[in-house]
């Protein structure tokens, strides 16, 4: 990544690595409809146990992308956008820098017809 702020790079990664897996990518899916929920409640939503929803969502949180906040005797979660958009914009520069590659082939590999 270039010209990020330090710790960038190691974000992004986590966003990724967490977004790998596909119970994780459901979980947020579950998140973004309802607003907030707890463990218990996206379990009765998956075919895992509510000890692998936690365990999910510990991955999740420390990547950035849910936050965990204690109601009562509840932890309820919800989605956290920072993150992910910060992975977005760096999938964007990524993605400008190779049409600006590609562009780049195109006018040479077009020239010899043009003369």
């Amino acid at each position: 990544m270039t010209e990020e702020r330090p710790g960038a790079a190691e974000a992004v990664d986590s966003v990724l690595a967490a977004l790998a897996d596909p119970t994780r990518r459901r979980l947020l899916d579950l998140l973004a409809a309802q607003g907030e929920a707890t463990a218990t409640t996206l379990a009765g939503r998956l075919p895992v146990s509510r000890q692998a929803v936690v365990k999910h969502l510990a991955v999740l949180e420390a990547a950035g992308l849910v936050s965990g906040g204690r109601v009562g005797r509840e932890v309820r979660y919800a989605v956290r956008p920072a993150a992910l958009d910060a992975t977005a914009r760096w999938m964007a520069s990524l993605a400008a820098s190779w049409d600006r590659r590609l562009a780049r082939i195109k006018r040479v590999a077009e020239a010899p017809e043009q003369e």
